[in-house]
């Protein structure tokens, strides 16, 4: 694809109406971030500080170019196996996104990342990664940056039965749960809607904490508040959320 035909429909896709998504089915994409998750599977002895070096100083420098402002490295909580890493950019918007699937149109990137597509086969640094797409939400449209000190992070997937109960739960979010996460300290980074990924209809949101002790004791101010426990017994929030699945990370 040409140049400004391909810049052209980027452009043209931050600004579609989109219909079909359980949060909202009419809004401009240029008012909330798109949110991409990474899970990259090490490959047993692989040389994982290579990937560092290649997501902290080629990746992340040449996407800070098109206005991603946030991008973290984060592993899992304990000892995994097959270890994973998980990566978490934030775009300010679809053309952002876009641009960043041509990188190596950047001599810049090409050159910073020489070390890491010169790999052979036999020095492969991961089996597979994946990718998932996800819009903000109305209440928290942009990522917010760690607390200080943070070194736990809470990432979780609350699926629903269908489209229309992860909408309602995204409406539970934008009304009022999210000012009450704020209130009791569980620190959101980011709340958003799965758009593309695995578990749909569902929505992921990440909390941060500086420890376990803190995590835990600010989810016991979270279910004993009043407004949550008044927000959490309306009718029109009943059987929201179908299954939860919450992974613990840490900095790399």
């Amino acid at each position: 694809m040409k140049r400004r035909k391909f810049i052209g429909a980027a452009a043209a896709a931050s600004a579609i109406p989109l219909t079909g998504m359980a949060g909202s089915t009419n809004f401009n994409l240029a008012q909330k971030e798109l949110y991409e998750i990474r899970t990259y599977e090490i490959k047993f002895r692989a040389d994982q500080q290579l990937l560092f070096d290649y997501l902290e100083n080629a990746l992340k420098k040449s996407l800070q170019k098109m206005g991603v402002d946030h991008l973290l490295i984060l592993q899992e909580y304990g000892v995994s196996d097959p270890k994973r890493i998980r990566v978490f950019i934030n775009y300010p918007d679809a053309e952002s996104f876009m641009k960043a699937q041509s990188l190596n149109s950047d001599s810049e990137y090409v050159k910073m990342a020489a070390d890491y597509n010169a790999l052979t086969i036999d020095k492969a640094l991961y089996e597979r990664f994946e990718s998932s797409l996800l819009l903000a939400f109305d209440g928290m449209p942009q990522m917010s940056a760690p607390i200080d000190g943070a070194s736990l992070f809470e990432l979780r997937t609350y699926e629903g039965y269908s489209e229309d109960a992860v909408r309602r739960k995204i409406k539970m979010f934008n009304k009022g749960e999210i000012d009450i996460f704020l209130k009791t300290g569980l620190h959101p980074v980011f709340f958003g809607e799965m758009i593309i990924g695995p578990y749909r209809p569902c929505l992921t949101y990440m909390l941060n904490f500086k420890d376990m002790e803190e995590r835990d004791a600010n989810w016991e101010k979270f279910i004993s508040h009043p407004e949550w426990k008044a927000m959490s017994g309306l009718e029109e929030y009943a059987n929201t959320v179908s299954k939860i699945r919450r992974i613990f990370l840490k900095p790399l």
